[in-house]
This record gives structure tokens, sequence and C-alpha cells, in this order.
């Protein structure tokens, strides 16, 4: 380096993890930054020192897979993450008391595999006062709602079909309140779009959040439209909250399959599907960008809305089912691949990931793009022959290791112990080639990247049962997948994901290395300072 250099910011006496060499295990004890980035990892000059006295410095944290607004809402929303639905339907009835009749009462974040059952509208009913409620399972794939919803919706007394989702009912047919899938789109006309202002509001909360966490970059998976998207113009938002200087993290967009449309290109473009303009996966920068188009082919594990090959083995003769018709779902995925998009879909079950894969394989053989890194979310229940296939397509699976320490008891009873090492994988994706992204989620489970890095090295589920224990990462490969694989799977790692001279200077600073300390205590990491950009921003 030059004698005249000045770097801006200099973190000394540190046990940096640069996360370079080819097993990411070079260490530093100094990193210098100047204009953003890193610009060395010796001692230099600089304006500011900051001494570390021996914490560890990693790359920022990057959840591959999150819903940042949905996150930001539910900060705001009734916490239905408790023991019984009896404290549940108390939580209820305490929300409602401060509302005028009205008012909704919304609240987020219920798994029926531990309070025993869902909500039921008429107890819902007798709590709320008979006020409006609305219920998200904590996988975000159904929700509940009280009679007076079912009555604005036209359905108090009978149900309706609706295609990839299901209005469940009761004895005589009367829908209990529980709507699964895409029968959950039936709320949209009542309660979307949300305001830009209020969703710049969660996106901000959500952040400051994120930041506090070691979280430097996300990928937001799904804004614009279908069940998952808050807002037509949710793009908006996130673009206002960085004009106002509310958007603490780096974000990177998914749009929803349901916005693109057939666009009047000239019939060499090759561009059948798209936004207007032919705007597509790329547009933006290193703090705002559109990725992948998101495509859902199936549902929830959990919720047994998947789609498997074989009966879920807590309820004989269910498969779950697709979200659409698996022509249309084929033909939805290779359109966006020849649009030019990157295509990231969920698939959970795996008759789902064999459709995903199959329309992968035709897209590349009749429209072949060099390193495109299709995506499929969750790869939840991989069969030992789909990991090969992933692996030579050059397809990154995009796994929670999360929920197997938060929601694993129930994935276990679904699966069955034959299918429960299929789970959410994580050593077998590494010994097939593939580069693994560290994800959460969220607000499906508590998203906190130590909490993720800890399951995917210790496989135990809540309830204290080893979940696919043969699936294990080491401390560095968890660390490693949480940071370098999730850029990996932006196709960002070029910039982040390491603290290597011209990477960006997003950096977290923790109290110990979980890539050495006692596999137990990763959980236990505290999260000290956290750098964006050569700022100081948490800490």
């Amino acid at each position: 380096m030059s004698g005249t250099l000045q770097a801006d910011l200099l973190l000394t006496n540190a046990r940096v993890r640069t996360l370079g060499g080819p097993d990411h295990s070079v260490t530093a004890s100094s990193v210098a930054v100047l204009g953003g980035r890193v610009v060395a990892l010796e001692g230099v000059p600089a304006r500011r020192v900051v001494d570390l006295d021996g914490a560890v410095v990693v790359p920022g944290f990057h959840d591959a897979h999150n819903h940042m607004a949905w996150h930001g809402l539910a900060l705001a929303e009734v916490d239905l993450r408790v023991p019984s639905l009896d404290h549940l339907y108390e939580a209820v009835a305490a929300r409602a008391a401060t509302l005028g009749p009205d008012e909704w009462v919304v609240g987020s974040g219920y798994d029926e595999n531990k309070i025993g059952a869902h909500p039921d509208r008429d107890a819902l009913d007798r709590a709320a006062g008979g006020r409006r409620v609305w219920l998200k399972h904590t996988s975000g794939h159904m929700c509940v709602v009280s009679s007076a919803v079912l009555a604005d919706l036209g359905l108090a007394d009978a149900p309706v079909d609706v295609p990839g989702g299901l209005v469940v009912v009761g004895e005589g047919g009367r829908p209990t309140g529980l709507l699964q899938e895409q029968a959950q789109s039936l709320l949209s006309r009542l309660v979307l779009p949300y305001p830009v202002a209020t969703l710049v509001d969660a996106i901000e909360r959500a952040g400051r959040a994120y930041l506090a966490e070691g979280i430097t970059s996300v990928v937001e998976a799904g804004v614009g439209g279908g069940w998952i998207g808050k807002s037509p113009v949710e793009v908006a938002a996130y673009q206002a909250a960085r004009d106002a200087d509310r958007l603490p993290v780096r974000v990177e967009l998914m749009v929803a399959a349901d916005v693109l449309h057939p666009v009047p290109a000239h019939e060499a473009d090759g561009m059948p599907l798209g936004l207007d303009l032919g705007i597509r996966t790329g547009l933006g920068d290193d703090r705002l960008r559109l990725g992948p188009v998101k495509v859902f082919s199936d549902g929830s594990l959990i919720g047994h809305t998947c789609a498997l090959t074989e009966d879920f083995a807590d309820t004989p003769g269910s498969r779950g089912y697709l979200q659409g018709d698996a022509d249309a779902l084929r033909t939805r995925i290779l359109d966006a691949h020849r649009s030019g998009w990157r295509v990231a879909a969920h698939a959970i079950g795996d008759a789902a990931i064999d459709l995903v894969l199959d329309a992968y394989a035709e897209a590349q053989r009749r429209w072949p793009r060099p390193d495109v890194r299709h995506r499929v979310e969750h790869f939840g229940v991989a069969r030992p022959d789909q990991v090969a296939r992933a692996a030579a397509l050059g397809v990154v699976p995009v796994p929670q290791g999360r929920f197997v320490g938060e929601i694993g008891d129930g994935m276990l009873r679904a699966l069955g112990p034959e299918r429960a090492g299929w789970a959410y994988r994580g050593r077998s994706l590494l010994d097939a080639g593939i580069v693994v992204p560290g994800s959460s989620d969220r607000p499906v489970v508590d998203g906190r990247p130590l909490l993720g890095i800890h399951d995917l090295v210790n496989r135990t589920t809540e309830g204290g049962r080893p979940l696919g224990r043969e699936e294990a990462m080491t401390g560095l490969e968890a660390l490693t997948a949480y940071t370098l694989g999730s850029a990996y799977a932006s196709h960002q790692e070029h910039e982040r994901g390491q603290v290597l001279p011209g990477r960006l200077a997003d950096l977290a600073v923790l109290s110990d290395d979980p890539a050495t300390v006692d596999p137990s205590r990763i959980r236990d990491i505290e999260v000290l300072r956290t750098v964006l950009g050569g700022r100081l921003v948490h800490g």
C-alpha cells in the first residue's frame, strides 16, 4: 500500500475472519476501510481507529430469503408465538379491548403444531367481541379469520373453490375460518394494498432490528403481487425508504410472478413475459436492486400443503398440492427465463422440486444462458437424486437451517424418521459442490443469523430431538453460508461476503468466533457492532 494512504476507519486488535483462501480460513488482525470498501488488512494510518479488544470481525450477515416488509408489519401486530390456544385467545381479547368496534385485530406467528390446533372462528368471535380478526400462520401459507371477515367475503355459511388453495370447512360444510394458500388472496380486497407510508415504516422498523443482529444485506422474497405482496407499488415503498435514508440495509427485491405480463417487444427480442419497459433482474445498485422473479409451486411443510411424492407421515392419504396447474407453472418459469429473469421458485415438497428442476433444465436447453443461477427457495424435502441434479444444473438451493431449531418438531411429525434427513439439507449440498446460502424466511421463524448458524451446526429441534444430524455443517461452513454463500446466490460474491481489499466494508463485530466456539454456544454469541459501507450503524 502507498505510504500516503489514510483510511477512514481502522479496526484493530481484532480476530478477523476474512473468509478468504480456498477453504475460507484466512484470518487477520485488523481491517482498514476507505470510501466504503476494505482497502487493507494490515495496519495503515486512519482518521478513526477503533480498538476491538480481541473481538471477532466477520463479513456482515446476508439473509438470502426473508420478508422484510412482512416482518416489519408483524412487529406491530399481536404476537401469536404463544404456548396454547387459550393464550392465543387471551392475546386476541387483550388487543380487542384497546380497539374500536370497527377496527381489526391482526396477529401473526401462530403454529398449530405448538398450540394443538388452528384457532376457530367462533372462539375468535367471543374473544374479539365480534370484531374482524385476521391471524396469520407462522409459515405465511395460511391464516384464520373471524365470522365478520367471512361474512365480508361471502363465506359465512359455505366455501368457494379456489385454484391452488382451500377454504377449510368443518362438520356440515361450514367454513372454520382457516384459509390455505391461494385462498388467502380472497382477503386482498379487504386488506390490500397497504399505503406506501405504512410500508416505509415497516421497512425501517425491520431494518433497524436487522442491524442489531449483524445483518447488512437481505433478499426480500416477493413483492408486488400474489398473497405475498403488500402493494402493487411495493417497489416504490423501498425507493421511498431509500430516498428518506430509512432503508437501513442493502436489499434485493424478488418480484412476485403474478405481476409479470406479456410485453409488446419485437418477436426477435425473445421477451414474452416481463414488466413494462423490459425491466428485469439486475436493475439497481448495491443498495437496492431487482433480483429474481418469485414463482410459488407449492406450500408449507408444517402446514401440510407442500407437494410430496409420498403421503405425509402423520396424515395418511394426503400429499399436499401444487399452487397451480403444473403446465402453467412450467410455462411461467420458461417464459421468465427466456425474458432474462433469474427465477427463484418456491418448492418445498419433492414433487414440486421435480417440477421446478425439470423446468430449469428445459429452459437452459432451449435458451442457454451462462451462469444464470436459478434458485429453489427452501428445497425443503429433497431426495438424494434431486441434490445431485441441482448440482449438475448449477441451481442454487436456498434452505433454511433455522427451521430445524424452531419448527423442526412439526417437520419430524410430517415426514417421519425415514425422510427426516431430507429436510432442509446442508452437508449433502456442500458435498455435491453446491454453494449454500444462509437464510431464515423471517418472520416464519426468529431470523437472527447466529441462531441460524447454530441450527446449521447442531441440527436439534426445539424439543431436543435430532433432525438429520448427518446434514450438519461445521461452524466455519455455516458462517460462510450466511455471508459468502448468500452473496453468491445473489451474484454478488465479488462485492460482499468476504473481508478482503476491494469488497464492500459491511462487517459484523462479534463477542466470539462461530467457527471455533463450542457448537452449543453459537446461539449465545453477541453482536457488538455492525458496519455498513464503512459506517458504524450499530453498537
